[in-house]
């Protein structure tokens, strides 16, 4: 009796993690709805697709404490964004002019779990 009760639960546990591994799909190679199983390069695909986009991350910037756009850790080496502090024409990826009011993003420098990494550079901002 205790093989068969083993046997139900292992059998409730692989479906459990199978539905865990899911995901709701309305257009997925035959385009019909339902639910396919995510393989792990989808799941890397996805992890990696968490990021923002870097190089749309410039303009006006305030720096805030609280309720921020992005969190952000300031590195020395392997950023995933250079940052060039500038007081006008913030107009290209990695030029960022601080400001107080009317900001186009809202950063907060922590040290641990950032959403990207930034460098601040003298030359050549942009993504490295």
């Amino acid at each position: 009796m205790r093989k068969i009760i083993h046997l139900f639960v292992a059998l409730f546990a692989s479906n459990l993690l199978l539905f865990a591994q899911t995901k709701p799909s309305d257009n997925f190679l035959a385009g019909k709805p339902g639910f396919y199983v995510l393989s792990s390069e989808l799941l890397r695909e996805m992890k990696t697709s968490e990021k923002p986009d870097v190089t749309k991350i410039y303009g006006k910037i305030k720096i805030v404490d609280s309720f921020p756009d992005y969190k952000v850790k300031v590195v020395s080496n392997f950023a995933d964004l250079h940052v060039k502090v500038v007081s006008s024409f913030a107009d290209e990826p990695g030029k960022w002019q601080m400001v107080e009011s009317f900001p186009d993003f809202k950063i907060q420098f922590v040290e641990s779990f950032p959403d990207f990494t930034i460098k601040f550079v003298e030359s050549f901002p942009g993504k490295p």
